[in-house]
């Protein structure tokens, strides 16, 4: 039986996904709509693309603990994916959204009693700025963080691993740069700057990536595997495409999809961040708009290996990329091709 029978066989549910109109959320709910789910989107804004998929919306702060809690009648499942990325900003508004919004929604399932809470977290969360190759779930958090998402993050998690302990059947997963068609954050951004990127390090850094499929796709058998196995309550899993490729090769691949030529200029790790550094002061010191164009923490994830050890999430969930790595940038390609000027 292939994965999409698996999926299909599964009973019709009531489900709840947060952050439902963005990437990976409205990815999670067309997969849940094509097997013949329910689906209830709670975001901040109206998605036309969900109307058309007969998606019920409800729009909301996800740190409005009323407003998640009117959302979460009578759903047997969430997806809690909405959250503040990035590597600059607020703290304030950080933990809001991904402190704040997840003791919500934690809170809110055990007063309805939903069985299950797939949490979307990220790898960021265990990064300490070195290179991390092949590790495991068993990675322990950093003592410090030179970012407030990968810390608010970290806290997040930690909640939801509480929660399990305290009876809430939980999965956490932690997908990695993922990409793909309609990307709204890692795709705009390498192409938003394609003539003035600058390569970190000395380019040889492997690390995962996760197409948008493949983790759409996890996140379903995430929960499906949860009803049936409650001792898995609790856990955390990398999720990947298990192949490893160099990031500056990757950024490449993306640049030549969306027609530019290849990075070509390059600086030192030390170089980048002494200037993310420098940067992070001034913005801080004169209160500037935007970001950055360096951080320390950029700098660092630009540089050093990230990929993991998903042998976990293979034997536990089942999971298995669907899309390769070519194949996924033949679609991005395609997609890009099409976008208007």
């Amino acid at each position: 039986m292939t994965t999409n029978e698996s999926i299909k066989a599964k009973s019709p549910e009531l489900v709840l996904v947060t952050g439902g109109g963005g990437f990976l959320g409205s990815a999670i709910v067309k997969r849940l709509k094509d097997r013949g789910d329910r689906v209830i989107s709670f975001s901040r804004h109206f998605y036309s693309e969900l109307a058309e998929m007969g998606v019920q919306q409800i729009q909301g702060d996800i740190s409005d603990a009323a407003a998640v809690e009117q959302a979460c009648r009578k759903a047997d499942l969430v997806f809690h994916v909405a959250a503040k990325p990035g590597i600059w900003g607020d703290y304030e508004t950080y933990y809001r959204t991904n402190v704040l919004g997840t003791r919500n929604i934690i809170d809110a399932c055990k007063q309805h009693h939903i069985s299950r809470l797939v949490y979307t977290s990220s790898p960021s969360v265990v990064f300490d700025g070195t290179d991390m190759e092949g590790v495991d779930e068993s990675v322990s958090y950093p003592e410090r963080y030179l970012a407030h998402y990968p810390k608010t993050k970290a806290m997040a998690e930690q909640m939801v691993k509480g929660a399990a302990a305290e009876g809430l059947r939980t999965i956490i997963l932690r997908p990695h740069l993922i990409w793909g068609p309609k990307d709204n954050h890692l795709v705009p951004r390498i192409v938003e700057h394609a003539k003035r990127l600058v390569r970190v390090g000395n380019g040889r850094n492997l690390v995962d990536t996760i197409f948008i499929d493949n983790a759409a796709a996890a996140h379903v058998q995430a929960a499906d595997k949860l009803e049936k196995n409650h001792h898995l309550a609790g856990r955390v899993y990398f999720i990947s495409q298990d192949d490893p490729v160099p990031l500056w090769d990757m950024v490449n691949n993306i640049l030549g999809a969306a027609g530019f030529f290849p990075v070509q200029r390059s600086m030192s790790r030390n170089s980048a961040w002494m200037i993310g550094a420098a940067l992070e002061f001034v913005y801080r010191t004169f209160n500037l708009a935007g970001e950055p164009r360096m951080t320390r923490f950029l700098a660092d994830e630009l540089s050093s290996a990230h990929w993991f050890d998903i042998s976990a999430a293979k034997k536990d969930l089942g999971y298995k990329p669907e899309i390769s790595i070519r194949e996924g940038l033949s679609r991005l390609e395609r997609w890009l091709q099409h976008q208007p000027e």
